[in-house]
């Protein structure tokens, strides 16, 4: 009994070191241990559970790892609506949001929180009693495809949340962003070619494609990651602001992105829109534009929602890039099944912070699909 007991004792202990150097590694980018040290936790802790399968719990480090392939996916309604946003690349509808505001709730009531614009796929992540429940894709805003299995294996997302600094409500929603970093997208694409397969025409599509996968092992060979962006539901949780919601939310272990920044007049949200533009290029992830939401969680109470949108929320995007060249030569590509795929030889081009050379070639990919596609290989 002694023996079983020290198993679970020291089962626990690592169950904690472990999600520290995952918030770590994942989150933060903060890796305090080499790879050997936390192979060897996790080893430890596997070794505890094989031996003992009634100390393993639903949010273990080890239950991470993708499961068997899944027939379907379940449809799941969401704990609140995953409403859309109001957007537009003009100014003037900027204006006009930021005007709508003002006279609804006055000037000085007028404080905004700025964010980048993700271009990934928005998800619905539930917590209860701290734990992982379920996940689910937006969907049509009120149901969504349940995509638990796949969720689990992004390392971003935390089994547990941390209690450390403020304990979770006994239920939180929480809204996400899955993407797949750029420089992850070309690994994934580079890697469908080898085998003869059609490649993503852009990240979001690789993100979106990679989550919807009914086999969670592929999920898991790809390096999905997520960003945490608002509270849907909460039970028992006491703020005031968006900006506090984004704090509390830190506090818990999900990642939140560090360039937000507050903002009280429009032409302040202008200089964060041209400064977010300049930096597109440099960013890791792709962006479309600056979402701007104002920060009284009670004064937005007040504004309401129409149909589709909220009041008190504006999606500010940017322009498309295009760029054009000249077409040098069409290459046939043979991939290791055989597989044929066309291959456009261009003049090197600069799009969006690349030098595109090379583009697969899709007779049913949208004008706008090519417009976004990566290239192969950069020169």
């Amino acid at each position: 009994m002694a023996t079983k007991k020290n198993a679970a004792t020291r089962a626990e202990r690592l169950r904690a070191q472990i999600r520290r150097h995952d918030h770590l590694y994942y989150v933060l980018d903060a890796p305090q241990i080499a790879d050997e040290a936390y192979d060897a936790l996790f080893a430890e802790l596997r070794a505890i559970e094989d031996a003992h399968p009634d100390l393993i719990t639903a949010d273990s480090p080890t239950q991470r790892v993708a499961g068997a392939p899944l027939d379907s996916f379940p449809t799941v309604e969401h704990t609140a609506p995953m409403l859309s946003l109001e957007s537009d690349k003009d100014e003037a509808a900027l204006r006009r949001f930021d005007q709508r505001l003002r006279k609804a709730i006055g000037d000085e009531a007028v404080a905004y929180v700025l964010e980048p614009k993700l271009d990934g796929l928005s998800m619905e992540i539930v917590y209860e009693d701290g734990a992982l429940a379920r996940a689910a894709t937006r969907g049509d805003g009120v149901r969504g495809e349940g995509v638990t299995p796949n969720v689990r294996t992004i390392g971003a997302v935390p089994l547990r949340l941390s209690t450390a600094e403020r304990e979770p409500p006994a239920l939180l929603a929480v809204r996400a962003e899955v993407i797949l970093r750029i420089a992850d997208f070309e690994r994934v694409n580079e890697k469908l070619l080898e085998e003869g397969k059609a490649p993503f025409a852009n990240p979001r599509n690789a993100a979106a494609g990679t989550l919807r996968q009914l086999d969670p092992r592929i999920t898991a060979s790809r390096p999905l990651d997520v960003y945490f962006y608002d509270v849907l539901a909460a039970r028992g949780l006491a703020v005031k602001s968006h900006r506090e919601t984004l704090e509390t939310m830190r506090a818990w272990g999900l990642r939140v992105n560090d360039l937000c920044r507050p903002a009280r007049t429009v032409d302040e949200v202008l200089d964060y829109h041209r400064e977010l533009g300049e930096r597109r290029d440099e960013l890791p992830y792709e962006i479309d534009g600056i979402v701007i939401k104002l920060d009284d969680l009670g004064l937005r109470e007040e504004l309401g929602t129409t149909a589709r949108a909220p009041r008190w929320a504006f999606a500010y995007k940017y322009a498309a890039e295009q760029a054009e060249t000249k077409l040098k030569a069409i290459t046939i590509q043979v991939g290791r099944t055989g597989a044929l795929t066309p291959v456009a030889e261009l003049e090197p081009v600069f799009v969006q912070g690349s030098t595109v050379s090379r583009a697969t070639i899709h007779a049913s990919c949208s004008n706008r699909q090519r417009s976004q596609a990566r290239s192969i290989r950069r020169s």
